[in-house]
């Protein structure tokens, strides 16, 4: 399965999530891809949307494949096999250096802003896609810490393994495309997969304020 942008693969998730508009909802992206279809099943669902930050350790030979991931409190999920075999000086400061980024989003995208609560309602969280799973792993560790009454995970494409491990940690996974034989990257499956800006981030989230 191939989508347009991620425009339309959020408004393609949006079509397996419209049985939860007017219920208590808070929509989680992780940036900055994710926004993206955050925003448009927020808007479809008239909820609010949020930030889980968490940040990819790549491999120092491919730093597009994920050997851990960090959030912004420290906190790691490892593919430990990975992780013992690079240098251990290496990865400490590439730890602190994407725990570092993820506190300058942190700050940038919601300084101020008033956070929503979600201990006792339903949270989506979204991805425009799965590889690895790590960092969508740590975003579900995360999120359970502010207590949801349901973690629904929605994303266009995830290979099967990581599926697995994801549908076993939350109450529900959305996945448009489950292919047998994984491309090996997310923007495989995307006609158009542009960065996405700090800046572009930043009006998703003020345009979707309820």
């Amino acid at each position: 399965m191939r989508f347009r942008d991620r425009t339309e693969a959020g408004q393609l998730l949006v079509q397996h999530l419209g049985h939860y508009e007017g219920k208590e909802v808070v929509i989680y992206a992780l940036p900055r891809g994710g926004v993206v279809l955050g925003f448009e099943i927020a808007k479809a669902l008239n909820a609010p949307l949020d930030l889980i930050i968490t940040r990819k350790i790549g491999h120092p030979l491919n730093p597009e494949y994920a050997i851990c991931a960090v959030a912004e409190d420290g906190d790691l999920i490892c593919n430990e096999a990975e992780r013992a075999a690079v240098d251990p000086a290496w990865f400490s400061k590439e730890v602190e250096k994407e725990r570092a980024e993820a506190r300058r989003r942190r700050e940038i995208y919601l300084g101020k802003r008033k956070t929503p609560e979600v201990r006792g309602k339903i949270a989506i969280l979204v991805d425009d896609g799965i590889a690895t799973g790590l960092t969508l792993e740590l975003a579900i560790k995360e999120l359970k810490h502010k207590e949801p009454a349901k973690i629904i995970v929605a994303v266009p494409v995830a290979p099967r393994d990581a599926a697995r491990e994801i549908e076993k940690e939350v109450d529900e996974f959305v996945a448009l495309d489950i292919p047998a034989l994984y491309l090996g990257a997310v923007g495989a499956y995307y006609d158009d997969f542009p960065q996405v800006t700090d800046e572009e981030v930043i009006e998703m989230l003020d345009r979707a304020r309820p």
